[in-house]
């Protein structure tokens, strides 16, 4: 009986064993063959700060970037560059779809920013591009910043341009040519790409949402399903191409609404002989191929 227990024991033992080696060479192999294993945390990955005692508190979470800079235009030079942007629409009153604002992208003027009136304009704007991406805690250095397509948008009384977005770039910007910062002739739209605090989806813009008539202080923009933002001339926005945005109706019938939009496509930047451009970044266009 004692030689039975001791030999019971025994294989126990030799199966801890082996066990913990299968679980070595596990964690070896996962760390040869899985890149992600041997990654470690971002020095601007900090952790939350904790809460003091006291009342319950919400943090903001995995906010959008959307960059602000009022720039300051020579009124001369709106002038005539509103002028471009009326000569260059010709005849047209706006896009084929009825309501619709005049678009450059859809009507031929697409590459605003090789016309020598708005050199400066783009500019201004490639060098805001750099400070925002260095505010959301890149490095410019190591990226090249592409301007791919520049078009001005023109809106008339009751037009609009409907939701959107721009899945062939990373980032967008407009700078406005006219507004007062009214909303008058039509604000721009931003839509969340998921609002994850409603909960359940709809019951915060639906009929009859339970929605407090009277919110409590600081609980304002929890459940916000849009926030808008009314144009105002020199203004300058920045944000992700990939969130939805729109034009409300231009209300004031005294005023041309008036914008340039830029998407931008970032690429690795060019790399000597025998270099590798980071595995989720496109290599510069000057290394590719076409076929």
């Amino acid at each position: 009986m004692a030689r039975k227990l001791q030999r019971d024991l025994r294989w126990v033992t030799m199966e801890r064993v082996a066990s913990r080696m299968m679980a070595r060479r596990a964690i070896t192999s996962a760390r040869v063959h899985q890149p992600w294993a041997l990654i470690t945390p971002s020095p601007i990955a900090m952790p939350l700060p904790l809460p003091a005692p006291g009342p319950l508190v919400i943090q903001p979470l995995f906010p959008v970037a959307l960059g602000q800079v009022q720039l300051r235009p020579d009124p001369l030079e709106l002038a005539a560059q509103l002028q471009a942007l009326l000569a260059l629409r010709g005849g047209a009153a706006s896009n084929p779809d009825p309501g619709c604002a005049w678009t450059g992208d859809l009507n031929g003027v697409w590459q605003l920013h090789r016309h020598p009136l708005f050199a400066g304009l783009v500019a201004t704007v490639a060098q805001q591009a750099e400070i925002y991406l260095q505010q959301l805690g890149l490095q410019p250095s190591q990226l090249a910043l592409h301007l791919q397509r520049c078009w001005p948008v023109l809106s008339e009384e009751g037009q609009v341009v409907g939701r959107h977005h721009h899945p062939n770039a990373h980032l967008s910007a407009v700078v406005y040519l006219s507004g007062d910062g009214s909303g008058r002739s039509g604000v721009l739209r931003f839509w969340p790409q998921r609002q994850v605090n409603e909960l359940v989806p709809g019951m915060a813009v639906g009929h009859r949402a339970p929605l407090q008539a009277d919110p409590l202080p600081g609980c304002q923009g929890w459940l916000q399903p849009w926030v808008d933002v009314a144009p105002r001339a020199g203004l300058l926005l920045l944000f992700p191409s990939s969130l939805d945005h729109a034009v409300l109706p231009n209300d004031d019938p005294d005023d041309l609404r008036a914008s340039i939009s830029m998407d931008f496509l970032l690429t690795a930047p060019p790399l000597p002989e025998g270099h590798t451009p980071p595995e989720y970044l496109a290599p510069h266009p000057s290394q590719w191929q076409q076929l």
